[in-house]
């Protein structure tokens, strides 16, 4: 046969993939998506704009665009850690009128230290409410809707996060937004956020999140009218996914459900203003080009959403797990082995444990936790949390179920149980104090505070158990209790 193939009888040729997958479009959301949470990704919305040959810098790129890197770690970061882009774009990023302060004002805080005379640590339990449809009478587009509610440490230290609501009623424009400060994780409740960024498009709706990092250039248009949300923001880390260890390979988030977007490009030479978040404060600048013409990009610094519904989340046949079985998305702090946040969902679930108390048990941990809801009913009995409100439980503060709650759940009968039905909820677990903004205090119209004889009705039970008691030490040759007069 001269060394030819020759076709095994009975075979036949299948079929090859002509590119990596990318996801379809839907009605929802029209955009396609590549996936894999941390992938290194190559998109190139004109054939060929990216460098071959083993350069990312070549002497002249296809089509004289301009070569841009941005480097989100040190150059001397581990392969492990280090995340960087290169973008082969028309106009360069520099390309812009000089800076300027911003005077407009704001509620967005970034120092959360004992010196901020608008932060206060307090150990207060409290609730806020929707912050709701920003005033018809007064355009509000996201950035401006952004109102911070809490956090801890200080961006120029690379350490500690914030916590904000969102409400805006109007699209950006002509006008981009880049937060030097951090990461946003932003989490809609209320209407779906049609995100651009430079690398591409992102419709993230309700149920889904989506994390854009510090240093990247966006804009959000709002298509279904008013907008409400959630955002987290975290300096010097980034997200990443929880280590499985005895869960083994599969669980929790999956990486292939993380969508990044493709490149994609406007040509528009109108003119452009940029507003830009630093250490908390706001400048801005123009431009008579859009950001938005990185017509190629490579790299793993890349925004992403992923549809927290399908979070391969564990249960248990007896007692209870910890809230990190629900974890999508950690972010490690500078203490070795300590978070400095982790995010976790609450989807539908059956509940089947055995001889074991099955609300939420009464708790005090390290950890500050805010919970928040998307969608649904909250199942909770010491909390009115609604779609779009905040509860706020700050370190070692006391939390629990009712009275009323507590004696249901043990004396119930156990049979398995369909919690959470139609309901969405979730928690930022932060291992530090949090500081509440003077905003959330003074000024948030949905301050809800709890009520103050909540734990009134709360009985010692045990004390009516004291003649058993006292019968079980007598046979034990022990000391009996007192009963206490009536």
């Amino acid at each position: 046969m001269n060394g030819s193939y020759a076709k095994p009888k009975n075979a036949a040729y299948g079929a090859s993939a002509d590119a990596p997958f990318v996801t379809t479009s839907t009605q929802e959301d029209p955009y396609p998506y590549q996936t894999g949470f941390g992938n290194r990704f190559s998109t190139e919305a004109v054939p060929g704009v990216l460098p071959q040959g083993g350069r990312n810098l070549p002497q002249r790129n296809q089509y004289d665009l301009y070569t841009e890197q941005l480097n989100a770690t040190s150059f001397i970061s581990t392969r492990q850690t280090m995340q960087h882009l290169w973008f082969y774009r028309i106009r360069p990023a520099v390309a812009h009128k000089p800076l300027q302060s911003l005077s407009t004002k704001h509620d967005m805080v970034a120092s959360f230290g004992l010196h901020n005379p608008y932060v206060h640590f307090t150990p207060f339990t409290f609730e806020w409410g929707p912050l709701g449809q920003a005033s018809t009478s007064e355009p509000t587009n996201f950035w401006q809707g952004i109102k911070t509610i809490a956090g801890h440490g200080d961006p120029t230290m690379k350490e500690g996060l914030a916590v904000h609501q969102y409400a805006a009623n109007v699209s950006m424009g002509n006008q981009a937004f880049v937060n030097h400060d951090g990461d946003f994780m932003i989490i809609p409740v209320q209407g779906r956020l049609d995100i651009q960024t430079e690398l591409g498009r992102m419709m993230v709706r309700p149920g889904e999140l989506c994390v854009i990092q510090a240093g990247l250039r966006f804009k959000v248009v709002l298509p279904d009218g008013p907008a409400h949300g959630y955002i987290q923001e975290i300096f010097g880390a980034h997200y990443e996914l929880p280590e499985l260890g005895p869960i083994g390979s599969n669980g929790l988030a999956l990486p292939k459900d993380f969508e990044i977007p493709i490149a994609s490009f406007d040509i528009d030479s109108s003119d452009w203003e940029v507003v830009l978040k630093l250490a908390g404060e706001l400048y801005h600048y123009s431009q008579n080009h859009t950001p938005f013409d990185v017509v190629g990009w490579h790299g793993n610094y890349a925004p992403y959403k992923y549809e927290m519904t399908k979070i391969l989340a564990l249960s248990s046949m007896k007692d209870q797990l910890d809230p990190s079985a629900y974890c999508i998305l950690t972010a490690k702090s500078k203490i070795s082995g300590v978070s400095l946040s982790d995010f976790c969902a609450f989807t539908p679930k059956w509940v089947n444990s055995l001889d074991s108390f099955r609300p939420p048990y009464y708790h005090r941990t390290m950890a500050s936790e805010m919970m928040g809801m998307i969608y649904g009913t909250y199942a909770g009995s010491s909390k009115t949390l609604s779609p779009g409100a905040l509860t706020c439980d700050n370190s070692f503060v006391a939390h629990g179920e009712s009275y009323q709650a507590w004696k249901k759940a043990t004396s119930v009968a156990l049979e398995p149980q369909f919690q959470g039905e139609g309901s969405l909820s979730f928690m930022f677990h932060m291992s530090s104090h949090v500081a509440v903004t003077k905003f959330a205090m003074e000024r948030h119209a949905q301050t809800k505070p709890p009520p103050e004889s909540l734990w009134d009705d709360l009985q010692g039970d045990f004390l009516n158990h004291l003649p058993e008691i006292n019968e079980k030490l007598y046979r034990a040759g022990r000391q009996l209790i007192e009963i206490p007069s009536a």
